[in-house]
């Protein structure tokens, strides 16, 4: 088969896949497509208004915050998040991303897999319960861990997501040292939209980071 009718039968193919939809295309700049937090100087002004008290993690469990619930069609949030912050992301009839590239943020790498991928919650939510979701109730916690208005969820490394944890910025920061003043101005943001709380040792990291911004 000629080149010229190789290429005219590919074209044709592939508008025929998507005719019936068996897969989308998503299309734009590799990016962690967070919603910009807000300034360092904004976040100094959170903080000082966060309440400081010790944590509590009685009765956590992580089922208590229901997350990936389905937010349009046949998209949960993860695969939501996995569509906003790729470039190129192709998807399934199921919204399920079956190619497209990833940088995540927190490390510099770039991934083609979004099985290499995990959606971070940045402030956790082990964290959150910590902090005052305890009193919260389920659908407080569910906006909460499917929040994709505020800087709160990021398709990021899955290694390095589970390396953070749980953890505090007091006792973890994203390996990019260049990316931790809008970590730190988007996990205040966070908790000062809903009135979380600090510890003592919290503070004092979120106060270094923002102070070099």
């Amino acid at each position: 088969m000629p080149n010229r009718s190789l290429r005219r039968f590919a074209a044709v193919a592939a508008t025929s896949v998507l005719a019936l939809g068996a897969v989308t295309a998503s299309t734009g700049p590799a990016r962690a497509a967070l919603p910009t937090p807000v300034s360092a100087a904004t976040a100094r002004g959170y903080l000082a208004q966060l309440t400081v008290k010790a944590e509590n993690r009685t009765g956590y469990d992580r089922a208590l915050f229901p997350h990936w619930i389905t937010v349009s069609g046949t998209c949960n949030t993860r695969e939501t998040v996995l569509k906003r912050d790729g470039s190129g992301v192709v998807t399934e009839a199921n919204c399920a991303a079956i190619s497209g590239s990833w940088f995540s943020p927190y490390d510099g790498a770039t991934w083609h897999a979004a099985s290499d991928l995990d959606i971070d919650h940045l402030v956790p939510l082990a964290e959150a319960w910590d902090s005052g979701a305890s009193a919260w109730t389920t659908a407080q916690r569910q906006a909460f861990a499917n929040d994709l208005t505020r800087p709160q969820l990021i398709a990021v490394t899955d290694s390095v997501n589970q390396a953070k944890g749980d953890k505090d910025p007091a006792e973890w920061l994203p390996p990019v040292t260049g990316y931790r003043c809008t970590y730190v101005r988007a996990w205040v943001q966070v908790k000062y939209s809903y009135k979380l709380s600090v510890d003592s040792a919290e503070k004092a990291a979120l106060t270094n980071i923002l102070n070099g911004c």
